[in-house]
């Protein structure tokens, strides 16, 4: 019987598996999908996750390739509004950094498998789920598998909650985006780290570019519906429409997406009575919990959802290794898991919120008061409280 088994081998759950892993638990990983996906969804990587990516030995390969970036320049109707330097909000990592989240996760994956070679098992598509109490049983395509705790890291349509009866819990509207990466052809500099993200809040909605390596610019820009046949060359003409910029060479296939902003209800299972206990007896607490994307679909605009499952599986960690020592200790660190965590989703829903209501269409005296106030949070002092909160500092 595996300490922890983690269902979804993405990005947070293969760091989950490395930070427990590195503490000493004996941990499995299952990810459906037999091959990894090549897909570069979430870019932007946070001062805090830096981190934590540095405590399990990830964070030096991570560098050699990613950008840094150490400033971000809000732009509208081709003028400067204002810049966020990012220098002074984390000093051990005074920079976002952005890198493809296909090489995340095969760092992630190479460094579980120095640490735990064999476990990260891929092509393996779990069933069902039953939370007994004192174990769970996990059903899967190639035969049944028992844990002390089950983690649903397996993403927004999480058959994991499902199974636990999880429900989720709407904060918001949704927004609709249309995004590619091209080669940048903004102006290079000597020193690689200075290249910029520039967000354009335009009359037509947002539009936002993030460098990445190897000469190439990431763009998304706000949508009036879900744009599934748009391509490459109608991002670029929206982008040009709006912003002024023209961008050439398309570097693979334009993509459209959805946003919802929702929370699980709770982060861990209901608890149960241990099978043969007193009906007057203690419950054991619940022994299915959930990080990442299977606790809460946030915004990607403003980088924040892959690393909130991140700092989820941080918390998460030391709440496994106590609840495992000492099981009647459980109860209460699973509870304040979360506690923690879902005000955390909360927090970065309000953020992303503001971010998508910034970006919306505005003309008249809606764009002006807009433009005034960006501009006001690009001065001091509240230009620092606004770089702390774009790098994460405060989830």
């Amino acid at each position: 019987m595996r300490d922890v088994l983690i269902v979804g081998g993405g990005p947070v759950g293969t760091m989950l598996a490395c930070v427990l892993a590195v503490g000493g638990l004996d941990v499995e990983v299952l990810e459906q999908r037999a091959q990894p996906s090549l897909r570069s969804r979430a870019i932007g990587i946070h001062p805090p996750s830096l981190r934590a990516l540095a405590a399990i030995g990830v964070a030096d390969a991570l560098l050699e390739r990613a950008v840094r970036i150490r400033a971000g320049e809000v732009r509208s109707d081709g003028r400067k509004l204002g810049q966020l330097s990012f220098e002074r909000a984390a000093p051990g990592y005074p920079f976002v950094v952005a890198l493809p989240q296909y090489e995340t996760e095969a760092l992630l994956r190479a460094r579980f498998d120095e640490l735990r070679p064999g476990r990260y098992r891929s092509g393996v598509t779990m069933t069902g789920v039953r939370d007994h109490g004192d174990a769970v049983a996990v059903s899967t395509d190639s035969g049944p598998i028992e844990a002390r705790y089950v983690i649903g890291a397996d993403g927004a349509r999480s058959r994991v909650r499902e199974a636990a009866g999880i429900a989720w819990r709407q904060l918001g509207r949704s927004e609709t985006y249309l995004m590619g990466d091209f080669v940048d052809t903004a102006p290079t500099s000597t020193h690689p780290d200075d290249a910029g993200a520039v967000l354009y809040f335009e009359r037509g909605g947002v539009v936002e570019s993030f460098p990445l390596p190897d000469g190439r610019r990431r763009w998304v820009a706000m949508t009036d519906f879900l744009a599934t046949d748009a391509d490459s060359a109608d991002l670029a003409a929206l982008i040009r429409h709006r912003t002024g910029v023209r961008v050439v060479e398309p570097l693979g296939a334009a993509s459209a997406f959805a946003v919802q902003q929702r929370l699980a209800r709770r982060m861990h299972s209901k608890s149960l009575r241990v099978p043969g206990g007193p009906m007057s007896g203690p419950r054991a607490a619940g022994r299915i919990v959930l990080v990442g994307d299977a606790a809460h679909e946030i915004s990607p605009i403003g980088g924040q959802g892959m690393n909130l499952g991140w700092l989820d599986a941080v918390a998460l960690a030391p709440a496994l290794q106590r609840a495992l020592l000492d099981p009647a200790a459980a109860a209460s660190v699973l509870a304040k898991y979360d506690r923690t965590r879902r005000s955390a989703g909360r927090r970065a829903a309000l953020q992303a919120g503001f971010n998508m209501n910034m970006g919306r269409p505005a003309h008249g005296a809606r764009l002006r008061a807009r433009n005034a106030v960006v501009r006001s949070l690009t001065l001091p002092p509240a230009n620092e409280v606004v770089a702390r909160a774009f790098t994460m500092r405060w989830l």
